[in-house]
């Protein structure tokens, strides 16, 4: 009886492996920290350039038919 009991289960063993996995996956990085990369100004500035060369070859080759 006692050896049923400390007997590890495919399932059990499978969900335990998944939490490690999800452990060893998590970052590492406090949020603190990871926040104090960018400032207030950086956060608010445009990013998107409407000139830039990847946007016109985007419109120009997604253009419809007239």
């Amino acid at each position: 009886m006692q050896a049923e009991a400390n007997k590890l289960g495919r399932r059990d063993f499978l969900r335990a492996l998944a939490a490690g996995a999800g452990m060893a996956a998590a970052p590492v990085v406090p949020v603190e920290q990871a926040h104090a990369t960018e400032n207030d100004d950086a956060k608010r500035k445009a990013r998107y350039k409407a000139d830039s060369p990847d946007v016109k070859a985007y419109y120009r080759v997604n253009r419809y038919p007239s």
